[in-house]
């Protein structure tokens, strides 16, 4: 998530949520935050649209490091304008902002939970 606020709330709400959470304002810096890790990767939620390269993109090349890893994209767009516009496939796990910190966390469990 490249907007700080957003990012901030997303990591106070997932750690409250019992989650060990990594945060990037880009896909770059998703990148070396995720080499740096020690230890496994579950769960990749970015942005559609970042600075540098694509959700999309970034989601490709942790998926190379970290088979397996699931994924929730999200974006101010809708799921069927995302969809339509050939950025996401259909049924691709996605939450729509703004959303609620319930929303955000039944959204990541559900996400864990679909096979890979």
């Amino acid at each position: 998530e490249d907007e700080e606020g957003v990012r901030r709330l997303i990591r106070q709400v997932l750690q409250r949520a019992g989650y060990t959470v990594l945060t990037a304002g880009s896909g770059e810096e998703a990148l070396q935050r995720c080499a740096g890790h020690r230890g496994p990767l579950h769960l990749v939620l970015t942005d559609v649209v970042l600075p540098q390269m694509s959700g999309r993109e970034l989601v490709e090349r942790v998926q190379a490091r970290y088979p397996g890893v699931r994924v929730l994209y999200m974006s101010g767009y809708t799921d069927n304008v995302v969809a339509q516009r050939g950025v996401l496939k259909p049924g691709t796990p996605f939450l729509q902002k703004p959303f609620t910190p319930d929303t955000l966390v039944r959204k990541v469990r559900e996400a864990l939970d679909t096979p890979p």
